[in-house]
């Protein structure tokens, strides 16, 4: 814990001239009121005598000094006890206020003797009250006095606890309220609190908000004391986490983060405080991402001698920190001086390295100098960090330094480091520039490589990181020119990858086989491959990756048709097997990947042989229910998450049962009349509609297909498709849409299916809350758009149980407005108006 240090620890031969000063120009009591004095007179002379003598002595030779014998020391402390006894009656409420001050100033210089003077005064019992009284008191110079005996009393933990029971605590709240507190004050108050600060049980009571909000203010002080007091505050709440929401809601980090980065000598103990708080602040994920948006990342602190297995590079032409090399001028220097000094291309019209490349260079020189002369990691750093083992402990340092230095460890031996800066990369992959910021620094290679390293937890962790980085397409594009799709192939191949690393693998390979069809698609590359299939599948399900695609051409085409060339029938076994144990979020991920390669017919006939449709058949089974086979409808039972990754589950599995439908080997392997009866209980589900776009889709797809299964008995779908999907979207579409054409287009496409004179299809606009979003229509559009509405609610009319909904929405008044207007529709308005009962 955090202590504010009593100006001095122990006794020093310096405070006890200070004490026998102050009570000289006092004249050791003469000036003091006149009862005290006649108290005093009551003692003999020569007894007050001795013991002024022996105060003075004992304190003129601080803790003892040599030659003092036992008897002379027993009777020093006994002698000088007494005396202080004195000063303690003086701060009675019945004394002179001017006694009062001159007593509790002298008490206060008494106290900076250390924990043996504190002692001495607390051994009188209530003394503690009247120092708290004095908190009040009209003289600035005796409120001062009492703050700072407070502060030194409180540095001891017993003591602690009773003023706080006192009422210490509300009276050190109370005057940093007030508007005329001078800074001495202030630094005494704040110093006070930061010892209160130390207990755990009595944190809470700092977190009252007016306390919390000004004590957060005093950071931005010009006092650097005060910014000190306050910081330590600060530093000792976020030890609870349970403190930590209030301070963040405070404003805190920003401020620290400030703090931090100023680099003034003053700053060092704040510095020191700031660190210390914001470390604690990101052991919360959102409070660590927020830290990052700040500009600093958490890095481990893995010891000094981990770092000594650096080796630097050896002498070469020199490279980017990402492995590409610096141009070469063609106008070599005669002298060699091209190469010294690199970029002095005076003729040349040379590409300069953008920020990222220069910030990454910055990093690793800087990190690298300091680990080659030892000083990247001191011994004593982190002991702060009370509570925390050696694999907990960190340092924040800027983005630049962070970024260069966790790079810079995965190079190091000490499996625990790599391990812990891998998971730290992945922690701090929260944007695109963070991850860019990587990509530059060279983290992408080296975590490839650790997918093969021997230690199950570093793979798992360099899994973790590369999971975090191959959201930004930068970054799978990268995996790819490196190699890693190879690697993270036979990653999956392998028997002994873990689950947890596997899951991860999977979805790597998602992002980097999304990305390539997103470059299928893409404009410039259309031609390159006719399957429309491909297209509209990733058109639907792609529609948010991170930019940055712009500048590859479209020979990415024949990069991504080699690429997939690597994924053989071992891999696809491998995925089916994984499937079909997995969680549903998982499943979800590996139908992604399996969707990408089922373009292909070699994958697909791979697919076939490995009884994929099985699989996706007991995905589908269990899709809705989440285990229990039977009612769709029990996916309202389950919770919100469980049931969005079920969702997600259903959905990837009917994407890819699409795919495969396009293949006949798989036709003919599969139970259609199965497969329609899962997909028509989910079409009536409480699955989210854009699931059910894919299930309308696949349905049909598979009544085009039962033929060659010798399934020749399947019904249409058509109705069950337009009544559980199309209805129900369009109706979203004119409740949610922000387009007023969007609008438009529903209601217009709405009432053509309604004019089928289908009575299903009526009851299930009606079902769908369609009524009040067809009533609203009337006063927002017109044309053919409200002559749309009016026919669909008159088809609505024609069922009486509809009256009471298409009433309560308010359409009345707007037909009899239609009318009394005479607008071109006002007729069929009043037809509408002669069915209700109004």
């Amino acid at each position: 814990m955090l202590l504010p240090a009593v100006a001095a620890a122990s006794p020093t031969p310096h405070a006890c001239p200070a004490l026998c000063a102050h009570l000289r120009r006092h004249r050791l009591g003469l000036r003091l009121h006149p009862r005290v004095l006649r108290a005093a007179a009551r003692a003999s002379s020569s007894a007050a005598g001795r013991a002024r003598r022996l105060l003075a002595g004992s304190f003129a030779s601080g803790d003892g000094g040599a030659g003092q014998d036992v008897d002379s020391s027993a009777s020093t402390t006994s002698s000088g006890s007494a005396y202080i006894g004195l000063f303690v009656r003086m701060l009675g409420l019945d004394n002179d206020p001017r006694d009062r001050e001159h007593a509790v100033c002298t008490l206060l210089q008494y106290s900076l003797g250390g924990r043996k003077s504190i002692d001495e005064i607390m051994q009188f019992p209530g003394c503690i009250v009247l120092i708290i009284s004095l908190l009040k008191s009209e003289s600035t110079r005796a409120c001062e006095a009492a703050a700072g005996l407070l502060r030194n009393i409180t540095s001891v933990q017993l003591y602690r606890q009773i003023a706080i029971e006192k009422g210490a605590m509300e009276e050190m709240f109370s005057l940093l309220g007030k508007p005329n507190i001078t800074p001495e004050m202030m630094e005494q108050c704040l110093c006070t609190i930061w010892n209160f600060s130390i207990d755990e049980n009595w944190r809470h009571k700092i977190l009252r908000r007016d306390v919390l909000i000004k004590i957060v203010s005093f950071l931005d002080d010009e006092d650097i004391k005060v910014k000190e007091a306050a910081g330590g505050i600060i530093s000792n709440l976020t030890f609870s986490r349970s403190n930590h929401e209030a301070l963040v809601e405070a404003g805190v980090i920003p401020k620290l983060v400030h703090l931090l980065q100023n680099k003034e000598d003053d700053y060092k103990i704040i510095r020191k405080e700031a660190r210390s708080s914001l470390i604690q602040l990101a052991s919360d994920d959102y409070y660590h991402s927020l830290i990052i948006e700040e500009g600093l990342v958490r890095v481990p602190l893995v010891g000094s001698a981990a770092y000594k297995s650096f080796r630097p590079l050896p002498h070469s032409w020199p490279s980017f920190p990402d492995g590409s090399e610096i141009q070469r001028s063609s106008r070599p220097s005669k002298y060699g001086a091209t190469e010294l000094l690199l970029g002095l291309s005076v003729n040349e019209k040379e590409t300069k390295p953008d920020e990222a490349k220069i910030n990454a260079m910055i990093g690793r020189s800087n990190q690298q100098f300091l680990a080659r002369i030892g000083a990247i990691e001191l011994d004593d750093e982190g002991k702060e960090q009370s509570g925390s083992g050696k694999n907990d402990l960190y340092t924040i340092l800027p983005w630049v330094d962070g970024v260069a230095r966790l790079v810079l460890i995965l190079g190091l031996e000490d499996v625990s480091a790599i391990g812990r800066a891998a998971r730290a990369i992945g922690d701090a992959s929260i944007n695109e520039h963070m991850r860019t910021s990587f990509k530059e620094a060279g983290a992408v290679k080296p975590l490839l490589q650790l997918l093969e390293h021997s230690n199950v937890p570093v793979r798992e962790a360099a899994a973790y990181a590369l999971e975090k980085l191959s959201l930004s397409s930068i970054i799978c594009q990268k995996i790819k020119e490196d190699g890693g799709l190879e690697l993270l192939v036979n990653a999956v191949k392998d028997p002994n990858t873990s689950v947890e690393q596997l899951e991860k693998i999977i979805y790597v390979l998602s992002q980097i086989l999304d990305m390539g069809m997103n470059m299928i698609a893409a404009p410039d590359s259309s031609a390159c491959d006719g399957s429309e299939d491909v297209m509209d599948a990733e058109g639907n399900i792609q529609g948010d990756m991170d930019s940055g695609n712009n500048g590859i051409s479209g020979t990415y085409v024949n990069q991504e048709m080699g690429s997939e060339s690597i994924i053989d029938f071992d891999v696809i076994s491998r995925l089916t097997k994984v499937m079909k144990e997995a969680s549903p979020s998982l499943q979800a991920k590996i139908c992604s990947v399996l969707e990408h390669l089922a373009a292909s017919e070699q994958h697909a006939t791979a697919m076939t042989a490995a009884c994929t449709g099985s699989v996706i058949e007991a995905i589908l089974e269990m899709g809705v229910i989440h285990g229990t086979r039977g009612d769709p409808e029990n996916i309202d039972d389950l919770p919100t998450v469980v049931a969005e990754e079920v969702s997600q589950a259903v959905s990837a599995a009917v994407r890819l049962l699409t795919k495969l439908l396009n293949f006949d080997l798989f036709v003919r392997s599969i139970n259609t009349k199965n497969f329609t009866s899962l997909l028509r209980r989910m079409l009536k589900s409480s699955l989210p509609l854009l699931s059910k776009d894919w299930l309308a889709a696949c349905l049909v797809k598979l009544e085009s297909r039962a033929g060659l299964s010798g399934d020749h008995g399947v019904s249409n779908v058509d109705m069950e498709i337009t009544i559980y999907e199309t209805i129900p979207r369009l109706v979203e579409q004119m409740m949610a849409s922000f387009s007023l054409e969007n609008k438009r287009s529903a209601v217009i496409e709405l009432n053509k299916i309604i004019s089928g004179g289908v009575m299903e299809y009526t009851r299930a606009v009606a079902a769908a809350g369609g009524i009040f979003p067809l009533v609203k229509m009337l006063e927002e559009v017109d044309g053919d758009a409200l002559e749309a509405s009016l026919a669909v609610l008159y088809n609505l009319s024609m069922d009486p149980e509809n009256h009471p909904a298409i009433i309560a929405a308010g359409a009345v008044p707007l037909l009899k407005r239609i009318v009394l207007a005479e607008r071109p529709q006002w007729t069929h308005a009043l037809q509408l108006l002669r069915t209700l009962p109004v």
